[in-house]
């Protein structure tokens, strides 16, 4: 049993800059792979970005590629996610979701754990 809570969402102007963080319960944090997904207001969730439970290998959605970077400290039992040069059009509820697995989740059915949000609200 995995519990994962988010922290670091708030109100944010355009160009603006967020650290997201998940914080996650348990001593097997490092056999998940951890995605980030989001999912704004009469929109489908959707994928963001995802890591190796290393952190060595990350994969980015096409909209957010070189300017989010997803990280994790398997000591803290944490993944962050850093975002750059925030748009309006990021604006939704961010949620990390773990995996047992070697790769985080690319689908949402893949996920086996999830945590309940974090909003984010980028202003033009």
């Amino acid at each position: 049993q995995v519990q994962l809570v988010e922290s670091g969402g708030g109100l944010v102007q355009a160009g603006g800059s967020l650290r997201l963080s998940c914080a996650a319960s348990g001593r097997t944090f490092s056999s998940y792979g951890m995605g980030w997904f989001r999912q704004a207001p009469g929109k489908e969730r959707e994928f963001v970005a995802r890591c190796s439970r290393s952190g060595g290998s990350k994969y980015y959605a096409d909209s957010v590629k070189g300017r989010f970077v997803i990280s994790r400290d398997n000591a803290n039992n944490t993944v962050y996610l850093h975002m750059n040069n925030l748009k309006p059009e990021d604006t939704a509820v961010y949620s990390c979701a773990a995996r047992l697995a070697v790769y985080g989740p690319i689908n949402p059915s893949e996920a086996d754990y999830w945590g309940q949000g974090t909003q984010v609200t980028v202003s033009s």
